[in-house]
């Protein structure tokens, strides 16, 4: 794929910080010559988790107030400064479900929702689980559900579901994980 479009940014605007991602725009000259305000949220890194125990994935059940539902989903969270997408997915994984990984490895990484997000998004598989104290932070409140693998595709895909949590299970299917 060629970069035949390199589309000049005249002005670059930051809106608003919450502490959790930036927002604003860009005014971008396109190809025909005219301008247009091209809207964009920054969010740090995030890793969705993957972790198989007993023949059984892993998932959180927790309360998404954005979308006013409590969904089904893989555990994850925001990529810390300094870390990897695998030492992420293992600090996610012990705080969340209480258990460590033997070994985690990276199943891809990439952009998301590239229509608005500057965001990019890890999936890690781990496996060798053994139970350790759950670690939850302050804005978190989940329940860990083990799902039997050959129930996992369809439970991903159980409304209400998330982009993260198909994806995962996907990729993992596809890698021959699942």
């Amino acid at each position: 794929m060629s970069d035949d479009h390199d589309w000049p940014v005249l002005e670059s605007v930051t809106e608003y910080e919450t502490g959790w991602y930036t927002g604003g725009y860009d005014l971008v000259e396109q190809p025909d010559g005219s301008t247009k305000r091209y809207y964009w949220a920054e969010l740090p890194p995030a890793v969705v988790v993957v972790a198989v125990v007993d023949d059984h994935l892993l998932f959180v059940e927790q309360y998404r107030p954005t979308i006013r539902e409590t969904q089904l989903e893989l555990p994850a969270g925001v990529v810390e400064d300094g870390e990897s997408f695998t030492t992420a997915a293992a600090r996610e994984l012990r705080e969340e479900t209480g258990f460590a990984p033997d070994s985690t490895a990276l199943l891809d990484d990439f952009w998301t929702a590239t229509g608005v997000l500057r965001h990019r998004r890890g999936i890690v598989f781990a496996e060798g689980l053994t139970p350790v104290d759950r670690d939850l932070d302050g804005n978190e409140f989940l329940t860990p559900q083990a799902i039997p693998v050959s129930e996992a595709v369809d439970v991903a895909r159980r409304d209400p579901t998330n982009d993260a949590t198909i994806e995962g299970v996907l990729l993992a299917r596809d890698e021959g994980l699942l």
